[in-house]
């Protein structure tokens, strides 16, 4: 089809799908890209600006996706693939479900994105992406039988809900309570979160609770099931840009939760939540970096056909000024986010939450950065139709809305500057010890 071929305009793709060499893309990774950028076209893109004007995407392009396990990749690798096998699972668009790694989750992230828009995908991934896997990681085998099958197969939906009203990037400081209830057989949850994106149409949510005394050792993890459960009410919240993602304020008042539903132990939630932040971060910036892709390269064409005293506006050196600036930008982003995908690819687990993670915060930060720069100027350059909702610069307004939602969730972004850089000299000062300790041998 014409739409599914790479886009010959300038930073409109990555430099492996412009043909140019590579070391890190196979041949695995080369047609699963193929495939998902037809099937995400199809199925997705080519109604995307709709579904973000009305605000809502048809239930049934969840469906169609989930029929496609096309929001298993959506989960870190490794997969999961002892579960997704039990149930039927055996390969995303022919790739075989235990050859997945995280090239091919950045590739699924990065034409996930491809419209520009973040909205009409994250109506449909962000549970997988941040719900799911603290259940698979950290719960119990009895409570990995009683959610995943339902999960993973789609007849249920999650959500991760930790942010609340006065405690988001701070999540050591959240309020809403779990108590025991006298037998034992109950947590009693009381609070409220606020900004959790797929909430209004969830099922359960992964939730962040207190069940313990002040700071990080008191929070933990359950299960608390959401839609038309006793005692919880939830309500979308209107924002000003992904406007189709299901962004909600979630009250629970005496919402009894079976203990069964702690995931791992009490007390451990914010180290599970942590290392859920990893890979967060890392699908935010694959999709932030396609986003910035979109919004300069849509400017670039205005340039070139765009005509203004007398000759088009690419001829201007202002204008050639400004989008090699962005331009610089985004390509060195795109670098960046290749070469951590393939340490991904390489490294286990454990390794790369120890190695990578204040990078990995370090990056988000900076994609949200760079899709600041890529959408002001490709706003600038379409002058005022890139001011205006609808028309010929509608995709770049819409994208400079997006930006706020690039910035600060998953960890705003002066928090995760400062996080990285903390993590580095943490880790410095253990790798200096240890030379310390093997020169006095």
């Amino acid at each position: 089809m014409a739409t599914n071929p790479p886009n010959p305009l300038p930073f409109s793709e990555p430099p492996y799908l412009r043909g140019l060499p590579s070391p890190y893309y196979t041949d695995s990774h080369r047609r699963f890209q193929r495939a998902c950028r037809a099937f995400v076209w199809e199925n997705l893109h080519a109604h995307a600006l709709e579904y973000e004007r009305a605000g809502h995407v048809p239930e049934h392009v969840f469906a169609t996706f989930a029929a496609h396990n096309m929001l298993i990749p959506n989960l870190p690798p490794p997969l999961p693939v002892r579960w997704l096998k039990r149930l039927g699972i055996h390969d995303i668009l022919g790739v075989k479900v235990d050859e997945w790694d995280y090239l091919h989750t950045g590739i699924y992230c990065d034409e996930m994105s491809r419209s520009g828009l973040s909205g009409p995908a994250m109506s449909m991934t962000a549970g997988h992406a941040f719900g799911i896997p603290p259940i698979i990681k950290f719960g119990s085998q009895e409570l990995q039988e009683r959610f995943l099958p339902d999960l993973l197969t789609c007849r249920k939906r999650i959500c991760l809900a930790i942010t609340e009203p006065e405690a988001g990037s701070d999540v050591a400081n959240i309020t809403t309570t779990a108590v025991k209830t006298e037998d034992g057989k109950y947590y009693v949850v009381n609070g409220t979160k606020k900004w959790i994106t797929n909430g209004i149409w969830s099922d359960y949510a992964t939730m962040a609770v207190r069940t313990g005394g002040p700071g990080p050792a008191g929070l933990s993890l359950l299960v608390v099931p959401l839609k038309g459960h006793p005692g919880v009410t939830m309500r979308p919240i209107p924002v000003s840009g992904q406007t189709c993602g299901g962004t909600t304020f979630i009250s629970l008042e005496d919402v009894r939760v079976p203990v069964e539903n702690l995931i791992g132990r009490e007390g451990h939630g914010m180290r599970y939540i942590m290392t859920n932040f990893n890979h967060e971060r890392l699908t935010i910036a694959v999709g932030v970096t396609r986003q910035a892709r979109v919004a300069l390269s849509t400017a670039f064409e205005y340039c070139l056909r765009r005509e203004a005293f007398g000759q088009p506006l690419i001829q201007q050196p202002v204008v050639r000024h400004r989008l090699a600036k962005a331009g610089a930008e985004l390509e060195a982003l795109s670098a960046w986010i290749e070469q951590f995908l393939y340490q991904l690819s390489r490294m286990p687990k454990d390794d790369a939450d120890r190695e990578l993670g204040g990078l990995t915060a370090l990056a988000k930060a900076k994609a949200g950065m760079v899709l600041s720069e890529c959408a002001q100027c490709a706003v600038l350059l379409f002058g005022g139709n890139g001011y205006t909702r609808g028309g010929q610069g509608e995709i770049a307004e819409k994208i400079y809305r997006e930006v706020p939602g690039a910035r600060i969730p998953g960890g705003s972004e002066d928090v995760l500057l400062d996080l990285a850089v903390r993590q580095l000299v943490k880790k410095y000062q253990a790798e200096t010890k240890k030379l310390e300790a093997k020169a006095k041998i």
